[in-house]
């Protein structure tokens, strides 16, 4: 009895945990269907036309289009970086290894705004402020740190062993990463790729600071929008945006699983 009732404790509690965590998520997406032109709670009636709205703002598809080629560019660019260090990293001594690492992750550490406002004086300098090679300089510099540690954990799970047979029949060290470790190491790129990915997608606080008028992201173009009006637009565009996050760790789920990922 006691077993039964410290079982349906801990599953009530778990149910209240995520109701809690994703109670403003439930919310946002009954509000997308409102037909009224503002927000409320709950909705009048039901209707997709705030879906429709969203795919002819013209000005949400452009910001979409650059936030999607940021976003590859971005993970493209810190995975290569990424993998060069780790693999730098891992033969090195212990004490320059450290340093290294702290390094890497050091701008988790750093508030965005701060780093927003670091960006604007230097970029500014450059005459990089409102183009594309600023915006992905700075999305580069928070997105570096989890690549550089999903890479590190899976090169830390890898048998050197394999590399060293590998080495002993004649491979040199450029056929040894592509034929032994890059094979072996391929979920945690995946995992580390689609990471800086989503973050450069999401990122506002950063390109508030970096973007303009010529090169807009799209959590910037919304961040204008809900400046002078508030509808259920803003609601279904954020529906949308977590489908498509849904949608990458399905993806990487398939494809890799997450376990073995991270």
């Amino acid at each position: 009895m006691k077993k039964r009732i410290h079982s349906l404790l801990h599953g009530l509690l778990l149910l209240v945990l995520y109701l809690f965590l994703l109670g403003p998520i439930i919310v946002v997406f009954i509000v997308s269907f409102d037909s009224r032109p503002y927000l409320a709670f709950p909705p009048a009636s039901w209707s997709l036309e705030s879906y429709r709205q969203v795919l002819d703002n013209a000005a949400f598809l452009r910001a979409s289009w650059v936030s999607l080629w940021l976003g590859v560019a971005t993970a493209v660019l810190a995975l290569g970086a990424g993998v060069a260090a780790c693999l730098a990293m891992r033969r090195m001594p212990a004490r320059p290894k450290g340093v290294l690492s702290w390094l890497f992750v050091s701008p988790l550490m750093v508030p965005n705004i701060v780093i927003g406002v670091a960006l604007l004086l230097i970029l500014s300098h450059f005459g990089l402020l409102d183009t594309y090679a600023g915006l992905v300089l700075a999305h580069f510099g928070i997105t570096i740190p989890y690549v550089v540690r999903t890479v590190s954990m899976s090169l830390q799970s890898l048998d050197a062993r394999c590399e060293e047979a590998a080495q002993m029949l004649g491979a040199n060290r450029w056929r040894v990463f592509w034929r032994i470790t890059f094979p072996l190491i391929r979920p945690g790129l995946i995992a580390g790729a689609a990471m800086a990915f989503l973050i450069s997608f999401d990122e506002a606080v950063i390109s508030l600071f970096v973007s303009g008028t010529q090169v807009v992201t799209l959590p910037v173009e919304i961040y204008r929008y809900i400046e002078y009006r508030t509808d259920p637009q803003v609601a279904a565009l954020s529906v949308l945006l977590i489908l498509v996050s849904l949608a990458v760790t399905v993806l990487i789920e398939k494809v890799v699983g997450l376990r073995r990922a991270l």
